[in-house]
């Protein structure tokens, strides 16, 4: 039996049945959702050990296994109260005592909410410092910035000594200063769109309104067009398997074509 063949055709017919929704709500659809949520659930469970449990919680908790580059590592024992912490949870199935449920889900609430504190600066720290753009140029020797790499002897390309590339990127060109003044028009009127603590009056303030609500159509309407270009990968990147890795190279050779 070519246990190949039976995998790629497995494949292909889970694809047109994933795509049959297209047509309407079917049978077949829905019997291979369920197999592939039934798939995912299992492989989730697999994941969630190997890649979470065992790295951060068990191998903690008993120790680095002896390796030839490194020796045994003693374990933390004290992750192992996080087994009866973590049991309490399903506490919420239980009428009588499942006040113990909210044990964990308040532990875990405290911890998530001091963790994202740090998590959002470092999110947003970044992007609000990056906002912070000269607009004013200091080198009018030339109005773009100049190559950060040069040809050798060869053809190839080197990049420039790092002294000189840290002189270009300190160095506000006019080109650069143009940029940025764009970018500041469009980051100040995309948030006067989102001034709601007061009525918007005044010919500046309503102009600078309109601008936001027009840059933010284009910021969206880039965003929708990028995921309407990811789903068509995704359906090439399909029918490729269908019609390649299936059609090809197994449904020709059964049907004696090669």
């Amino acid at each position: 039996m070519d246990y190949a063949f039976l995998k790629v055709t497995a494949g292909a017919i889970a694809t047109f049945a994933l795509y049959s929704i297209l047509f309407k709500e079917n049978s077949f659809y829905r019997f291979f959702e369920h197999v592939f949520l039934g798939l995912a659930a299992g492989y989730s469970m697999v994941a969630i050990w190997q890649d979470t449990l065992y790295e951060n919680w068990w191998l903690k908790m008993f120790g680095q296994p002896a390796t030839a580059t490194a020796t045994e590592v003693a374990g933390y024992w004290p992750y192992a109260l996080l087994v009866p912490i973590g049991l309490m949870g399903y506490f919420v199935f239980s009428k009588k005592n499942n006040w113990m449920s909210r044990i964990p889900i308040g532990i875990l609430l405290g911890l998530w909410s001091g963790q994202q504190i740090t998590n959002w600066w470092r999110t947003f720290g970044p992007q609000i410092l990056g906002s912070m753009k000269p607009i004013i140029p200091n080198d009018f020797s030339r109005f773009t910035v100049p190559a950060q790499s040069v040809r050798d002897a060869s053809g190839a390309l080197t990049p420039l000594p790092p002294d000189q590339l840290e002189i270009i990127q300190n160095t506000v060109y006019p080109s650069v200063a143009i940029s940025n003044v764009v970018f500041l028009v469009t980051l100040l009127s995309a948030m006067s769109y989102f001034i709601f603590s007061y009525e918007v009056k005044g010919k500046f303030m309503t102009g600078l309104n309109t601008v936001g609500r027009w840059m933010l159509m284009m910021g969206f309407g880039a965003i929708f067009g990028n995921t309407v270009m990811a789903r068509f990968a995704l359906v090439i990147d399909r029918m490729a398997y269908v019609f390649i890795e299936w059609g090809q190279q197994n449904l020709l050779r059964v049907l004696g074509g090669g």
